[in-house]
């Protein structure tokens, strides 16, 4: 797999507290360069981002983000507002403590509402695989698909690490038919990344492959 089709599956991430419009603006005009799936910003640059980009690139942005434990209503109005912003796509946190207190049908119907209000945009859904056991990651899977989401997607980046390879495994195993896996977080090169993907990874949340292109170039 060459690098130009592996960037063709990376979201360019940048989702530090302290970015600023010229750093937002600097990955987009890479998101370009590159060809990449989109850029992942946070959700107050999404406007901007829009304009600057004129459909050059999508625009992903996040929800509930890192923590997962806003209201319901307060993420399906981020989302709502986003996607007026002009969001292609939307990552959302699930209430990670919600799962671990199994209310699996609050989790569900959570996901059910926000894709509601994407409509027919994409939305993925962070469980945050590594605070996770292996049974909870397995019931996500199921949730997940049964709600109707896009893709399961395993990090945030915020948390005590990123993506592994036996995540993207166990996804790949226990997944419906049409859910998507975006590995997310620790992805640290082109061999690391084309790896992820041959375990079932279809896009990769990631600024360093980017970086290393412009590095190599």
């Amino acid at each position: 797999m060459d690098r130009k089709e592996i960037l063709s599956k990376v979201d360019h991430t940048l989702l530090v507290q302290t970015a600023t419009w010229e750093e937002i603006r600097q990955i987009c005009d890479d998101a370009v360069s590159y060809g990449t799936a989109s850029v992942c910003i946070p959700p107050s640059y999404v406007k901007q981002a829009k304009d600057y980009l004129a459909g050059r690139v999508k625009v992903c942005t996040v929800i509930g983000f890192p923590n997962g434990y806003h209201t319901t209503a307060v993420k399906e109005f981020e989302t709502r507002d986003a996607i007026a912003n002009g969001a292609d796509e939307i990552d959302m946190v699930i209430n990670l403590g919600w799962l671990r207190d199994k209310q699996f049908e609050r989790v569900e119907e959570e996901i059910r509402v926000l894709k509601n209000a994407c409509g027919d945009k994409i939305l993925k859904v962070i469980i945050e695989t590594c605070l996770l056991t292996e049974e909870e990651k397995v019931r996500m899977c199921q949730i997940v698909t049964d709600a109707g989401a896009d893709y399961i997607k395993t990090s945030t980046g915020f948390s005590t690490s990123g993506a592994t390879m036996d995540d993207i495994k166990l996804f790949a195993e226990h997944v419906g038919k049409g859910v998507r896996i975006k590995a997310a977080g620790g992805i640290s090169d082109f061999e690391d990344a084309e790896e992820f993907i041959r375990l079932g990874a279809d896009r990769l949340g990631t600024s360093r492959l980017v970086k290393q292109a412009k590095e190599i170039d």
